[in-house]
């Protein structure tokens, strides 16, 4: 009876599990499905590539930031959801090919709202998630939820990958508040919405009418009052050099009065310090004593958003190049592992082999051109530096040389 009832759960379970968007920009009329903003003139342009290094020339085409320092604004329309009570998944490939120095790779959700021809930096948006590199210091992945009308970012360092190779990012946002970040379908943080966000005020704060005692002794240790500093202890830093002379040539008249120079005195002995001995009257380190905080609220639907209906890329790179594909909006977790798998991993395997044969060819082609560029000899390299002038021996020409560095 459990194994039906089971079974039937989880039937009725992926009935309802749905795909909400997926774009894999597998063709030309990618553009159709996409709204340019037009809220500046100067914004940056996609264009649409498999890029230089790829598994397959044509599934593996995404679009690509084609202008370096710009801003750019890209956004699709999806059918309306709404995710309270419901898994929540964002899932898309981001390959920096350029090797970027600063810039955004990340996607934000919009709710219904959403104009993608007004959209620009400020416009409100329920969720941005994915990797954000600017210079050794920044290379995170962003996750910041919209609530109440303020945008809050996650509290984790995520670390981002900064290589050329495409990547896969994934969100997972569940109904008992908690969360995934996958990177490559492996998982790179967990934990709560409430924890690892500061969306709610804390449920304790320290009490506004507790304070340390004034007798509250939390030194653990003293000086020892038994301890005293020895009558020979004070020594001066510094002391006349007994071993110099004044000079034979030192006049007083004229030099002034002749002082040795100063040396580290070797009897120094510094600042002086009591003994250290156990503190009997320690009561260990004052704890400030906590209660609830009445501007705490539980909220059981922190993950819900009322309404999503839009996704965009709203970027800004100084250095383009960075490739999106396979975008993803669902419900279902597990298809979108299963689309990762068939969509990251086997490209991932095939563009870094067609990687590795373009750099070994480089190489070689750099190698055979180091070498062609090498004097045979030392007499060719003379003959080569003479050549332009033309001149008629030997001797005119080492004359003429020794005659251009005197000058120089």
């Amino acid at each position: 009876m459990k194994l039906i009832l089971g079974l039937v759960v989880t039937l009725v379970a992926s009935s309802y599990a749905k795909i909400i968007f997926e774009e894999q920009f597998g063709d030309d009329e990618w553009s159709s499905r996409w709204v340019q903003s037009e809220h500046k003139s100067d914004l940056g342009k996609f264009e649409l590539t498999a890029g230089s290094f790829y598994g397959d020339a044509e599934k593996d085409k995404g679009i690509k930031t084609s202008e370096d320092a710009k801003f750019y604004g890209l956004s699709a329309k999806h059918e309306k959801f709404g995710n309270e009570g419901k898994n929540f998944v964002v899932q898309f490939t981001v390959k920096h090919e350029q090797n970027i120095d600063c810039g955004g790779g990340y996607v934000k959700l919009f709710p219904c709202e959403f104009d993608g021809k007004a959209m620009h930096g400020e416009t409100p948006y329920n969720i941005m998630f994915g990797p954000d590199i600017c210079g050794p210091g920044t290379k995170k992945v962003h996750v910041i939820f919209n609530y109440k009308d303020k945008n809050h970012l996650v509290k984790k360092e995520i670390r981002c990958k900064d290589d050329v190779y495409t990547h896969l990012y994934t969100l997972i946002v569940k109904p008992d508040n908690t969360y995934e970040v996958l990177i490559d379908n492996e998982k790179a943080e967990s934990g709560s919405l409430e924890e690892d966000w500061d969306m709610l005020p804390a449920k304790k704060i320290k009490d506004p009418e507790a304070k340390k005692p004034e007798d509250w002794v939390d030194n653990a240790k003293m000086d020892d009052p038994e301890d005293s500093k020895p009558e020979d202890w004070e020594k001066p830093e510094h002391i006349a050099d007994p071993d110099a002379t004044k000079p034979d040539d030192w006049d007083d008249e004229m030099d002034g009065e002749w002082e040795p120079p100063q040396i580290d005195n070797p009897e120094f002995k510094g600042e002086w310090k009591a003994k250290q001995i156990d503190n009997a009257d320690y009561k260990g380190a004052w704890v400030h004593p906590e209660i609830d905080n009445p501007e705490y609220e539980e909220d059981t639907t922190i993950h819900a958003f009322e309404s999503f209906c839009g996704i965009g890329f709203d970027l800004w790179q100084v250095k383009a190049g960075t490739i999106f594909d396979n975008v993803l909006i669902t419900d279902d977790i597990e298809e979108a592992k299963k689309q990762g798998d068939e969509l990251w991993k086997v490209t991932s395997e095939a563009e870094k082999k067609m990687k590795e044969v373009q750099d070994e060819e480089e190489k070689k082609k750099a190698d055979e051109e180091a070498k062609n560029s090498e004097p045979e000899d030392d007499e060719d390299a003379d003959d080569e530096e003479f050549d332009d002038e033309e001149p008629e021996d030997k001797e005119d020409a080492e004359e003429d040389a020794e005659e251009a560095h005197d000058e120089l």
